[in-house]
């Protein structure tokens, strides 16, 4: 029985999906889609000083090397053959920025992670220096200039840390975001290992041109990077190395896709015009514009969606990013403690079935799109006496519906054609109560596949699809259909309206909040 139940799988797909709140890794059968396996482990995130958001660089991958172990033995405990897995994709927390030693393979100070903003004087020093009739970055990178991206938090790193400054001296030192870490780590490291990233991980360091799809030199030399220390840019679909270590030795990583391209690629938007919405720790709303680049009027990012393959076509999307959405769930759990479990809000919330006046604005990391205003910070308002915590935990639910909403907003506007429906994934999706609050406040219906995990799908997908490996079909005939679960919008227009007018208030109060911080310089 045995033999024949591993006969029937065929080959198998894992995908490493690297968040910036969990490490997971997921094992997909490449014929079905279908999820057999998987683990997850919890990141701790440090705040050394306000604002400042670190990760562990090491705990990131012994948490890789910890879910590979675990899900490969609850793979046995199926009676399903780990030999069956033919490749790995790697999808990852994006902008978030490691520097190591090539040497040692050891990493040279904490990772900076996407959501910290000690940069924000660095930002106001480099904006100084761009001329208002020529945005060169923005028209290069498609991006704003904003404490989200790596190249500032890189900058920052060679201004601030002796130990990266002596290192890049002395050529030792690689930067990577987190997914170059992990593959150069996964492929033998100081023995070895691979230095690359993806087009879609590079199009977030604010230092590759999306055009020529190249770093740029005149980009370095705003930031004052060497290039030596960056990563080959390679496809989101080719075999850049074997696994050197574990349980999965000797099989090829073959997909790498920043989180929300992989999402994109794992709700199958392959058409220009498809759109998803994440939810994880922050909101990304991402739609495909196809070959071309398409520039925001709306305050939403050019950014590159994916290219599948060497000799692929690059694809392009715009995208609407929102700095935290499921980070307010973690935050009324661990810093205030008015849940213990993230999954406690959806109770909370229903019972009172309103924020009840109550709004909360989570910019505790500035306000992203559409907005990019890094003087935010968070607030809660509209509060009287019989404010509770369940009208707060409805609230933080609504902020994270009214901030999707004001991003499909410009994503509408920046189109021309707006979207008739709007699908989603990520961990959040799990709660009803935030899926109902969803379609309520941007009036369509929100549709959610059954399978949630779509960011490692997409991983998977691009591995599986790989020159030299070619056991998952992208062709639009061989993708197994999506059973989708839909919420239709059951208030009336009129009140969705007027509830997001106020939202909109809130937002004005929320802003203005901070002059340049004076806890920016320099290390403890």
């Amino acid at each position: 029985m045995a033999a024949a139940k591993k006969a029937v799988l065929g080959p198998l797909v894992g995908a490493v999906d690297q968040g910036t709140s969990s490490t997971r890794f997921l094992v997909f059968n490449s014929r079905t889609a279908e999820l057999l396996s998987h683990h997850q482990v919890e990141i701790k995130q440090e705040f050394p000083r306000e604002g400042w958001v670190e990760q562990d660089p090491k705990e990131i991958l012994q948490s890789v090397y910890e879910c590979i172990e675990k899900t490969c033995e609850k793979l046995g405990q199926l009676n399903i053959d780990i030999s069956n897995i033919k490749a790995i994709g790697v999808s990852n927390q994006r902008e978030t920025t490691v520097v190591w030693d090539k040497l040692t393979g050891e990493p040279l100070y904490n990772a900076v992670v996407w959501l910290d903003l000690r940069t924000q004087s660095t930002v106001e020093n480099l904006s100084k220096r761009i001329p208002g009739n020529n945005n060169f970055v923005k028209s290069k990178t498609g991006l704003p200039l904003s404490t989200y991206f790596s190249a500032v938090k890189l900058r920052w790193l060679l201004d601030n840390v002796r130990k990266v400054q002596k290192a890049v001296e002395e050529d030792r030192a690689l930067f990577g975001t987190i997914d170059s870490w992990l593959i150069w780590s996964l492929t033998g490291g100081a023995n070895g290992g691979v230095h690359c990233t993806d087009v879609t991980n590079a199009s977030r360091t604010m230092l590759f041109n999306i055009h020529s799809l190249e770093w740029d030199k005149e980009l370095c030399e705003f930031f004052e990077i060497p290039m030596k220390i960056l990563p080959n840019v390679r496809s989101s679909s080719e075999i850049y190395g074997l696994m050197k270590a574990g349980a999965l030795e000797g099989v090829p990583i073959s997909g790498c896709l920043g989180d929300q391209s992989a999402a994109l690629v794992g709700q199958m938007c392959f058409q220009d015009g498809e759109a998803k919405n994440t939810y994880g720790t922050g909101c990304f709303l991402l739609c495909n514009t196809g070959r071309k680049c398409v520039f925001s009027e709306h305050g939403l990012l050019t950014t590159v969606a994916y290219k599948l393959g060497r000799d692929k076509p690059v694809y392009y999307a715009l995208e609407g990013s929102v700095a935290i959405a499921g980070a307010v769930i973690r935050w009324l759990r661990d810093n205030l403690g008015i849940i213990k479990t993230s999954e406690e809000i959806e109770k909370l919330a229903k019972e009172v079935g309103t924020s009840y006046g109550c709004y909360f604005v989570p910019a505790f990391s500035g306000l992203y799109a559409p907005y990019w205003e890094p003087s935010a910070r968070g607030i809660i308002c509209g509060l009287t006496q019989f404010t509770n915590k369940c009208h707060i935990a409805f609230a933080a639910l609504e902020a994270v519906c009214f901030q999707t909403r004001e991003i499909l907003d410009a994503m509408n506007r920046d189109c021309g054609i707006p979207l008739s429906h709007l699908q989603v994934d990520g961990g959040m999706t799990n709660n009803k109560i935030l899926m109902q609050l969803q379609a309520d406040i941007l009036y369509i219906p929100v549709v959610k596949p059954s399978m949630p995990e779509t960011t490692a799908l997409g991983a998977a997908m691009a591995a599986g699809a790989a020159e030299g490996v070619g056991v998952w079909s992208l062709e639009p005939e061989d993708l197994s259909a999506v059973t989708m679960e839909r919420f239709e919008p059951q208030i009336n227009a009129e009140e969705s309206e007027i509830r997001y007018s106020t939202w909109k208030k809130a937002v004005m109060k929320s802003v203005g909040w901070v002059t340049t911080q004076s806890s920016e310089s320099g290390i403890p």
